[in-house]
């Protein structure tokens, strides 16, 4: 038997091209799926705009953005405790037992106040368990709630405006100044440093008021993952 024995041809040369064709549309392919899984299932697609139906329709233009509510008066937990808290149904009728007392939209919180079981609400903003996230340790350092959940006051439903990734988290983290403004004006919507709202008058006051508080952020993982 010799060793230089010829091999027997299976293929045709011509169909070489078509396999490396082949080859090259299954790279591309399989790229292109992992690029449109990657955007579909980030939160900038599942999240930004998600705006639950509530059991009822509370609109914060009205209250906040009309009538001045500040949103500590429904959120008195955010200056405190980790948690912004949902408000009881008492917050509620402390203006409406004498408000739209017979308003048919609000009969589930006269409900609520009578049998003593909370109002369902609907969660927007809703980190995974395994994040831990201190609204305190914002707002009392000086990052406006609009940073995070956007000018809720122009809202009739709220809805999540920002993606709240990790990639979100620390880019502010590592740039805080462009959000920091005077703890006392955290709830402020519209508030603007004395230089204007532009985004250079934002950046210039934070970087002041981030070097007179000292004010370095943490970005390494415990900080978040506990």
């Amino acid at each position: 038997m010799s060793w230089n024995a010829p091999q027997k041809v299976i293929f045709p040369r011509w169909v070489d091209p078509l396999v490396k064709l082949a080859g090259a549309g299954a790279v591309l392919g399989g790229a292109y799926v992992a690029m449109l899984v990657a955007y579909g299932a980030s939160p900038k697609t599942l999240d930004v705009g998600y705006a639950p139906e509530q059991p009822v329709p509370y609109s914060h233009t009205l209250h906040v953005g009309q009538l001045g509510l500040d949103c500590r008066y429904c959120h008195t937990s955010v200056e405190r405790g980790p948690h912004a808290n949902v408000p009881p149904t008492a917050t509620c009728m402390n203006c409406h037992t004498k408000v739209l007392t017979e308003s048919p939209q609000l009969a589930p919180v006269r409900e609520s106040a009578q049998t003593g079981k909370p109002i369902p609400w609907v969660r927007v903003h809703d980190l995974p368990d395994y994040v831990y996230f201190d609204h305190s340790a914002h707002v009392t350092r000086g990052i406006g709630c609009v940073s995070c959940h956007g000018r809720v006051d122009t809202m009739d439903i709220v809805q999540q405006v920002a993606t709240l990734s990790m990639a979100w988290c620390i880019d502010c983290h590592r740039h805080p100044e462009r959000h920091l403004r005077p703890p006392e004006e955290a709830t402020n919507m519209t508030w603007a440093p004395p230089g204007g709202g532009s985004v250079e008058a934002r950046e210039a006051f934070g970087r002041q008021f981030r070097l007179d508080h000292k004010i370095n952020p943490p970005t390494d993982c415990s900080t978040c993952h506990r």
